[in-house]
């Protein structure tokens, strides 16, 4: 080579009268040692503890080197800080922050547990382990928020929303999909919204097969929410805020008979429907082409169907015409299911329209926090690693909550990782 490829050892030499030298040979350094405040935000919670209590350690005792809730700790607490295969569990077995923050000495604590170690605490937990966990993890987010508002709220939404978590591999219940063209799981995600907080808190996270039904799941998992959120917050108004996939017989009858709920579901648009709101649309449509721009008419109906809806529910409808640059005008009616009072319009933009922070969420949960990493063979083994990287984003979010008062209130978890955890 006839490139000079000697290190450079003194630094600063015009601006110095002695040499500055730098060497990177420090054996105990890490780069994450703001994973300290992962740890305090997990002594606030106590969640890792209580996902353990909720596993049955069969291992022989006299063999055993690592804790069921130090195994926990150590992946919630990786996945958080960016690690979110158990492969990397290699390179980080030494690390003195991440032995710190399973509770061993950071020196001379023995290794943290190995990727193969790892792998087979993940296809440990039965489906009953995981359940108790799942409820588990749901007790310890309405906890911390009961104590930090005292018990008190005026309003509480519960937002539930599927997404696609694309396959790519052999997995366990992986179907087909035509909706979203592939092959993938549908995990179930929901989220807590206190008063007008800006911010959207996970509290569950439910793996389900790739051709599950929208709303499969959904009653059984609203169930148990409005029930725990009742009994923390017994004076609070519960709203119940679900996309088109929920508008199901069930869901909408089960909504109904709560008498502490109120609803909005999004549905599907059908001829009956696209009936009742033609005389809105038409309205639209002379607005949109005298304006030349998007136009929308609200409105409401009432509406049931023939055999599945026993009664006729409020319908809201948006009577909408999209237009953009060099494309024809195009009809968008938007129909929503309510058990609300207040006007069309009021309701549509003040509150259904805060869904689309929900997908904020989601997003985060994807890119940031990578709960799509579901590449075990066994759907068990997939559905804990979910849990656990939703026990991750509950701490990102919980560091989040304590940085109110500044400007990353409201920063994504990878840039709060960049910024706060991250040397």
């Amino acid at each position: 080579m006839n490139e000079h490829t000697t290190t450079d050892c003194l630094l600063f030499p015009d601006i110095f009268d002695r040499p500055v030298v730098a060497k990177f040979d420090q054996s105990q350094g890490s780069s994450d040692g703001g994973a300290i405040l992962l740890k305090a935000a997990e002594r606030r919670l106590g969640l890792t503890s209580a996902l353990a209590a909720c596993m049955r350690d069969d291992r022989q005792s006299g063999k055993v080197e690592h804790e069921l809730s130090e195994l926990i700790t150590q992946r919630v607490m990786a996945i958080a800080l960016g690690y979110e295969d158990a492969n990397d569990a290699a390179r980080l077995a030494s690390d003195p922050i991440h032995k710190l923050l399973v509770g061993r000495d950071p020196v001379d604590g023995e290794d943290l547990a190995s990727q193969p170690t790892l792998s087979r605490f993940e296809n440990a937990p039965d489906s009953k382990e995981l359940f108790r966990m799942t409820e588990a993890l749901a007790d310890r987010v309405i906890e911390c928020h009961r104590k930090r508002l005292h018990g008190r709220a005026r309003r509480i939404t519960i937002d539930m929303d599927p997404t696609d978590d694309p396959a790519h591999g052999q997995q366990q219940f992986a179907f087909f999909n035509s909706h979203y063209h592939g092959y993938c799981y549908l995990p179930m995600v929901c989220f807590l919204t206190f008063n007008e907080e800006a911010d959207q808190y996970l509290v569950a996270a439910v793996l389900r097969r790739g051709n599950a039904p929208g709303s499969a799941g959904a009653v059984g998992i609203l169930r148990r929410l409005i029930a725990r959120v009742s009994d923390a917050f017994p004076k609070a108004k519960i709203r119940v805020r679900l996309d088109g996939g929920f508008a199901s017989p069930k869901v909408l009858d089960f909504l109904d008979c709560e008498p502490k709920v109120e609803y909005l579901v999004n549905m599907a648009s059908n001829a009956v429907l696209k009936r009742k709101a033609e005389s809105a649309m038409k309205q639209a449509r002379r607005a949109s082409k005298i304006s030349g721009q998007t136009e929308h008419v609200y409105g409401e109906c009432r509406y049931a169907t023939k055999k599945t809806w026993p009664w006729k529910r409020r319908v809201l409808y948006k009577a909408e015409v999209v237009r953009a640059a060099d494309k024809e005008a195009k009809d968008n009616p938007r129909f929503v299911v309510t058990s609300l009072k207040q006007s069309p319009q009021w309701i549509y933009e003040q509150v259904y329209c805060q869904r689309g922070d929900v997908e904020n969420r989601i997003k985060e949960l994807h890119d940031g926090m990578q709960i799509g990493r579901t590449s075990c063979s066994n759907f068990l083994a997939n559905t804990f690693r979910v849990l656990l990287t939703a026990a991750a984003y509950v701490l990102m979010q919980e560091m989040r909550l304590h940085l109110a008062p500044t400007r990353h209130a409201r920063a994504q978890v990878s840039t709060l990782r960049e910024h706060f955890l991250k040397l």
